[in-house]
C-alpha cells in the first residue's frame, strides 16, 4: 500500500471497548507512528471531549495527544458556526461535551426560541421528556442537528443503544431530515484529511462500523478496512450496502495490511 500515508482510526470498537485497549492495539498504533503515517483518531464519541479522551488513551499506553482527535462534537460546533451563525441551541447529549462546543450559543431545553436542536450521543438523559421537549421544538420550526446516525455501540455489557435509535423517531414524527455531522458525512472525513495534509486517495480509514466508518469513507474516495472487533456482527457485514476495501480481523493486523503482507 505504498501510496497511502495518513491512516484515519475509529476509536471504540477499534482501539479500545469501554475505553480498555484491545489486544494488540497499543503496539500497532506505534508501529503505525514509527512508519512515518499520518494519524487521526476520528470518532463520533460524544461523551468526552477531545482532551479527555487523549488524556485516557495515553494512560492506556496509546501515543497520542488531543490535537490527534477529531470529534464528533468538535466538526458539529464548527458547521453550526458556519452555517448559523449565533443561532439558539438546545443539546441533547449524555456526557459532558462544552469544551469541545466552544463559540455555540446553548440554550435550556425549557428555552422557547430554540432554532437548533443538536443530538449527540444517547444515554440516560434521553428520557420521554427530553425526546418531546425536542420534539416540540421541531414542531416550531428548528433545525435537527445531529452528531451522528450510530444505532448502537458495544461496551464491557455489551451492545447498547445510542443515539441513532431516537433520532430516527425524532426524524419521521417532526417529518424532519437531520443534518449529519459526523461519520458518516463526507465532510467529517474531508476535515480529518485537511488536519492531516494528505488526499482521499492517500488515506484510508479503519473501523468496526461497515455502513459509517468503512463504507461512507470509501464513497469519500478513501480506502476502507473494516476490523472484526467493536460492533461488527458477521450479518451487518453479509447485508451491507458495499464491500469493504479490506477486512482484517483487528487492528493489531494494520500494520502487515499497510506493509502489503496481507490481503482483503
Amino acid at each position: 500500500m505504498a501510496s497511502v500515508r495518513a491512516v484515519l482510526i475509529d476509536i471504540d470498537g477499534v482501539l479500545t471497548v469501554s475505553w480498555e485497549p484491545l489486544p494488540g492495539a497499543v503496539a500497532a498504533l506505534r508501529e503505525v507512528r514509527d512508519a512515518g503515517f499520518g494519524v487521526a483518531l476520528v470518532t463520533n464519541t460524544t461523551s468526552r471531549t477531545r482532551a479527555s479522551i487523549a488524556s485516557t488513551l495515553a494512560a492506556a499506553g496509546f501515543p497520542v495527544a488531543p490535537e490527534d482527535i477529531l470529534t464528533a462534537p468538535a466538526v458539529t460546533a464548527a458547521y453550526l458556526a458556519d452555517h448559523c451563525p449565533g443561532a439558539r441551541c438546545t443539546l441533547l447529549n449524555s456526557g459532558d461535551i462544552a469544551e469541545d462546543l466552544v463559540g455555540l450559543t446553548l440554550v435550556g431545553p425549557e428555552s422557547e426560541d430554540v432554532e437548533v436542536v443538536v443530538l449527540g450521543g444517547a444515554g440516560p438523559e434521553f428520557g420521554y421528556a427530553a425526546l418531546n421537549q425536542a420534539f416540540g421544538h421541531l414542531q416550531r420550526g428548528a433545525r435537527l442537528v445531529a452528531m451522528h446516525r450510530n444505532l448502537y455501540w458495544r461496551t464491557d455489557d455489551g451492545l447498547q443503544l445510542d443515539a441513532g435509535a431516537f433520532l430516527a423517531g425524532l426524524e419521521k414524527a417532526a417529518r424532519t431530515e437531520a443534518e449529519v455531522t459526523g461519520k458518516p458525512s463526507r465532510a467529517f472525513f474531508e476535515a480529518a484529511l485537511a488536519r492531516l495534509g494528505a488526499r482521499a486517495d492517500e488515506a484510508l480509514m479503519v473501523g468496526d462500523d461497515i455502513e459509517s466508518d468503512v463504507l461512507a469513507a470509501q464513497r469519500a474516495s478513501l480506502t476502507g478496512v473494516l476490523v472484526k472487533t467493536g460492533k461488527y456482527l458477521p450479518e451487518t457485514h453479509r447485508a451491507a450496502t458495499g464491500t469493504p476495501d479490506h477486512v482484517i480481523e483487528s487492528f493489531a493486523d494494520l500494520p502487515a495490511l499497510l506493509r502489503g503482507s496481507t490481503g482483503a
